[in-house]
């Protein structure tokens, strides 16, 4: 079993720029596909770019060129680095540990883009 903990979302204006973090405790971090989702009002959770245990990444297009990802095995710690926010990326940021049939999820982290 892991657990989850993101940090590290607020309030940004467009064009802007945040980084949010998820550590996570209680398991071997390294054999996880570590992932990050977000969901916006009224919407359904959507994937944003997960990272295999070998550190391949894989984009949501949407975010594509402007967020990276990237993971600390030593920290057990994966990182989210957001550059150039549109009010679309607006919502609730949940961070995935993934390995086989077994997943887990943070509680969340808000991100609001606005002027």
């Amino acid at each position: 079993q892991v657990e989850l903990v993101e940090s590290g979302g607020g309030l940004v204006q467009p064009g802007g720029s945040l980084r949010l973090s998820c550590t996570a405790s209680g398991s071997i971090f390294s054999v996880y596909a570590m992932g990050w989702y977000r969901q916006a009002p009224g919407k359904q959770r959507e994937l944003v770019v997960v990272i295999s245990s070998g550190g391949n990444p894989n984009y949501a297009d949407s975010v594509k060129g402007r967020f990276i990802i990237s993971r600390n095995n030593a920290k057990n710690t994966v990182f989210l680095q957001m550059n150039n926010l549109k009010p679309e990326d607006t919502a609730v940021y949940y961070c995935n540990a993934r390995l086989g049939s077994f997943t887990s999820w943070g509680q969340g982290t808000q991100v609001t883009v606005s002027s």
